[in-house]
């Protein structure tokens, strides 16, 4: 687990105030790039803590999507996303952050506000903590800093090709057999032929693996 370097020890509540000089920095700080690109959950044990948060975060620019008091509330919310952040305290109603960790998918990140005294070493790397109190220039800064992992961990996948079922692969398949027996093309020149129709048509491989096979049979 990550400490962030300027975090200090105390309440949960000092700093929290939206017209402290420390809010007006964080605007001014705050990377526009990653504003509203990750969806932020919120959840603290107690509603006011989370409202808070919530509202330092919004203004911000961030999008927050849910505001939550137990694990349970956090997992249904996070089922419908394939990423995100979870700002959160040591203790839930209903569970300790661990176990929430370990219930999300890969694609989320944890920023746990709790006293340094809870934290262990031997966390994951996408869990950070920040200690109490804590700055809002902190708070801001840290999820910044998150988001912007976040979003290159997202663009990182998308450039990734995509795992094609066994279905997907018996169609290619069955296209090129096709094309092999009636056109006396090598596996090769049928796997150019569909990739060369799909770029020209401007359809994936799948749908003109079943145009070639509705044209031939």
């Amino acid at each position: 687990m990550r400490k962030s370097p300027t975090g200090r020890l105390g309440s949960i509540y000092t700093s929290f105030n939206p017209k402290s000089r420390f809010f007006g920095w964080a605007i001014k700080d705050i990377g526009l790039e990653v504003r509203g690109l990750v969806n932020v959950i919120v959840a603290f044990s107690k509603p006011e803590d989370a409202r808070n948060i919530k509202n330092i975060l919004t203004r911000s620019g961030f999008s927050v999507v849910a505001v939550c008091n137990s694990g349970a509330s956090v997992l249904a919310q996070a089922e419908g996303l394939s990423d995100g952040l979870i700002v959160c305290g040591y203790r839930l109603k209903d569970m300790l952050y661990a176990g929430l960790h370990e219930n999300l998918a890969p694609g989320f990140s944890l920023l746990v506000v709790s006293s340094p005294s809870r934290w262990d070493s031997r966390m994951p790397e996408n869990v950070v903590c920040l200690p109490m109190p804590l700055k809002v220039h902190d708070l801001v800064s840290t999820v910044e800093m998150m988001s912007q992992a976040l979003t290159r961990s997202r663009k990182w996948r998308q450039q990734q090709p995509r795992q094609r079922d066994e279905g997907e692969k018996k169609l290619i398949g069955q296209a090129k057999r096709l094309l092999m027996e009636r056109n006396g093309m090598s596996e090769e020149e049928a796997h150019r032929y569909i990739q060369k129709c799909s770029m020209d048509s401007g359809t994936n491989l799948i749908e003109t693996a079943q145009m070639v096979i509705s044209l031939i049979l």
